[in-house]
């Protein structure tokens, strides 16, 4: 596990740019489940968001302790 990250001076701890990268993810699947229609099938939209976001949070933490 790496301590901070550092950006031009500022330092920033890993989770929130693991979040800020899987907020970015999130906003892209979302975009293709909406193309695809999936959502008419998800009985509450803003619950099954969060979800995805924590899920693609912990698989970019876990990726990223592995293989960094």
């Amino acid at each position: 596990m790496i301590g901070e990250i550092d950006i031009y001076g500022v330092l920033f701890p890993p989770l929130l740019i693991w979040v800020f990268v899987a907020l970015l993810l999130s906003m892209a699947v979302r975009r293709g489940l909406s193309a695809l229609g999936v959502y008419r099938f998800i009985w509450h939209r803003p619950l099954f968001d969060l979800c995805l976001l924590v899920m693609l949070t912990g698989l970019i933490s876990l990726a990223a302790n592995r293989y960094f």
